[in-house]
């Protein structure tokens, strides 16, 4: 087998974690792990080392001798680390030119909001850069696997065929996204986990209104969420819409909105829901529905 380049990781938060895990999976190469210069940053850098045999540096020790570079920070400081990248002194980047100390280098950021500008610094100094975004939550206490996960692609020619070849290796799915769709992009992935969570939360309140508490409620409605997401994947959304809307029941919807009028903020995105079904999903007695919610 042709051997793999080698990648360094800028970040030893819960992505560049994840990255780690599937990059030395797929039998690529962990040159280092490059951290803040902070107590506690340079400890979960040296504690993902030993995962992958890997060195331990912060920008000031390390050797950036591997092909590819991963930056895997905060969006507000992906400009600043790239600056400060670009401000490694060529000596420390082996076989490099003075004039162009990053030509042969391919950098990556992984913010699903901002484009591969942000490493302009680099290109300027021969970097073929790229966003390289995940589809997917990274929070404390939970280990996502990247197998089989969608990343969002925008860059340089070869950083994205470069970017592509990683993920597919590791079990990713890679595609491009337009650098002007970046925006709507994010926004999408957006709906996705925080706002599905803000609505599964409007949903506890509901259901406190009913007097269930909120941890009570959390186990009651796993089941069909679920089976709702289990039908949305293997039927569509149009075969596992169900309940009132789909059925035209106009009392029944008449009596949510009436009391719901004391939970405000869950009538509102109750109502603008029923809306957008209304628009995108199969349902009888639509012009009665829409006179009902349009009257809100």
């Amino acid at each position: 087998m042709p051997v793999k380049q080698k990648i360094a990781i800028v970040g030893a938060g819960r992505l560049g974690t994840a990255l780690i895990r599937e990059l030395s999976r797929a039998k690529y190469k962990i040159s280092e792990v490059i951290s803040r210069d902070k107590a506690a940053s340079k400890t979960r850098a040296s504690q993902l080392v030993k995962m992958v045999s890997a060195r331990a540096a912060t920008m000031q020790t390390a050797q950036f001798d591997a092909e590819v570079i991963w930056i895997c920070v905060p969006d507000a400081e992906i400009s600043c680390v790239a600056h400060e990248l670009a401000a490694v002194h060529p000596s420390a980047i082996q076989k490099r030119s003075a004039k162009k100390p990053w030509q042969g280098k391919v950098v990556f950021h992984s913010s699903g909001a901002l484009v591969s500008d942000e490493l302009n610094v680099l290109r300027e100094r021969g970097a073929a850069i790229a966003s390289v975004h995940p589809m997917m939550t990274f929070v404390r206490g939970s280990a996502p696997s990247l197998k089989g996960v969608a990343f969002g692609i925008e860059g340089d020619v070869l950083a994205v065929r470069k970017a592509k070849k990683i993920v597919r290796q590791f079990g990713g799915e890679a595609y491009t996204v337009r650098k002007e769709d970046k925006a709507v992009y994010h926004a999408w992935g957006t709906f996705l986990s925080p706002l599905l969570l803000a609505f599964l939360v409007t949903a506890e309140n509901v259901a406190r209104a009913a007097g269930i508490s909120a941890q009570d409620a959390r186990k009651k409605m796993l089941p069909i969420v679920r089976q709702t997401l289990a039908n949305y994947a293997a039927l569509g959304p149009e075969e596992a819409f169900s309940g009132p809307i789909v059925r035209g029941d106009i009392e029944t919807i008449g009596k949510h909105l009436r009391i719901l009028k004391k939970i405000p903020r869950a009538r509102s995105v109750y109502v603008e829901l029923a809306k957008s079904a209304m628009v995108h999903l199969p349902g009888k007695n639509r012009r009665e529905l829409k006179k009902l919610l349009d009257a809100d």
